[in-house]
């Protein structure tokens, strides 16, 4: 599929199925174009994570297609995942590496050149506030620290499709303006990005395009706007539309 100015998709996702004690992703269908910022949101045990994990090549779907950026990410997973990134909602680091360090890491896993790295690196740090830090060993980091760095690393490598559970999660508020600027500039510069929160309020403000997933099945997609004119109105919230849609409260 493509999108309106004839780019291949993002990210093309049909027909994807993951079953484990009972559905947890049933019959997916979902489009991503590049230059979009895409909020997945959804009750707990929706099937959200689940999908981003088999998009991101971390467990293979029973049945359907993911497509990312024209590549067949079930036949050729090693080149989507050459142009994908995937930021869990747990940060696990190497407690015993500084962040210049668990970047070079990062750097050489990706074969990313030394010197490029290095500049990549010292740019992602200064600008999430982490470069006084870049010398201290990551276990006596917090939370919002260690997703930060995890944040870098997930984009040292320039990818042109991120996926991020719950990015915002332990982050306070100066932090988290800093990582959704970082976000939206990615998307500014031609790339995708691909996420779930349980913030609503933040899917309204930034997402372009959000989706809406509840028992394996999305029930509703697109911009803000166009989900007030479907699903209740013009002055409804995206609470509203959201518990319309799930029966259920957010968590």
């Amino acid at each position: 599929m493509e999108d309106p100015i004839g780019q291949a998709a993002a990210l093309e996702v049909c027909g994807l199925r993951k079953a484990f004690a009972r559905p947890a992703v049933d019959g997916l269908d979902l489009v991503v174009h590049p230059g979009e910022l895409f909020a997945l949101l959804g009750p707990n045990g929706a099937g959200k994570t689940t999908t981003l994990r088999m998009v991101a090549g971390l467990l293979r779907p029973d049945a359907g297609r993911i497509s990312i950026f024209g590549i067949d990410a079930l036949a050729d997973p090693a080149a989507a995942r050459g142009i994908t990134a995937w930021l869990p909602d747990e940060p696990l680091l190497y407690d015993r590496l500084t962040p210049l360090e668990y970047l070079e890491f990062v750097a050489g896993l990706w074969s990313v050149e030394p010197a490029l790295a290095r500049a990549r690196a010292q740019e992602l740090l200064e600008f999430l506030g982490l470069w006084p830090h870049r010398d201290e060993r990551c276990e006596g980091f917090s939370r919002g620290m260690r997703q930060k760095t995890m944040l870098a690393g997930a984009l040292l490598h320039e990818p042109r499709l991120l996926i991020l559970d719950e990015p915002l999660t332990g982050l306070d508020a100066a932090a988290a303006r800093d990582v959704k600027t970082l976000l939206q500039a990615r998307v500014r510069a031609g790339g995708a990005i691909i996420l779930t929160t349980h913030i609503l309020e933040v899917a309204e403000r930034i997402a372009d395009r959000i989706g809406i997933i509840d028992q394996g099945r999305l029930r509703a997609v697109g911009s803000f706007a166009e989900l007030q004119e479907r699903h209740g109105g013009g002055s409804c919230t995206l609470e509203d539309i959201f518990l319309g849609l799930t029966a259920t409260q957010p968590a």
